[in-house]
């Protein structure tokens, strides 16, 4: 009989054991579930993205806009779908935004505050930059006139300082 009970005690634990694995499967089954739900809902959002014009390149998407507006109304438009104007923090960055402009683009880029310091749209200092030869030029020296920055066709898609005033395209720009 002690060999019966013991193995019966075996029994027990081994069921006990079987309990916990099943539970720890279930839940790992529940969380995969989610993670794969969340993940589906991602993927729609980011078709429909594609399906509205937005272009992915890296971590972000970007959007050309259709129409023309003076740099702080385009970056209001770009604000009312969630995004600001593009920030350029890399070459291959410009690169892609070369590619895809194909007249004179406003980016998130001014020196509004103060004359000749500029700064992108969320207040970080400009490092990297990509100005056409001799800009920024202020328009030979006029305070005021131009505080915020363009992509120009006519220099080799490089950027240069307009006044804020003038009705240009924009790209808006949004991480993935």
């Amino acid at each position: 009989m002690i060999a019966s009970g013991g193995a019966a005690a075996d029994l027990s634990t081994v069921k006990a054991n079987l309990t916990e694995h099943l539970q720890a499967s279930d839940q790992l089954i529940n969380q995969l579930k989610a993670n794969l739900t969340e993940k589906t809902r991602e993927v729609d959002k980011l078709q429909c993205l594609m399906g509205k014009g937005w272009r992915k390149f890296g971590c972000s998407f970007y959007l050309l806009s259709t129409e023309k507006a003076s740099w702080q109304q385009s970056r209001q438009n770009c604000r009312a779908g969630g995004t600001d104007l593009v920030i350029v923090d890399s070459y291959e960055e410009q690169e892609f935004i070369n590619s895809v402009i194909k007249e004179d683009t406003w980016i998130g880029l001014n020196d509004t505050e103060k004359e000749g310091t500029w700064k992108w749209v969320d207040g970080s200092p400009l490092n990297l930059t990509f100005w056409s030869t001799g800009q920024p030029d202020n328009r030979g020296g006029y305070p005021g006139e131009e505080d915020c920055a363009e992509i120009r066709i006519v220099y080799t898609k490089r950027w240069n300082d307009r006044s804020c005033e003038f009705d240009l395209l924009w790209i808006c720009e949004k991480e993935a």
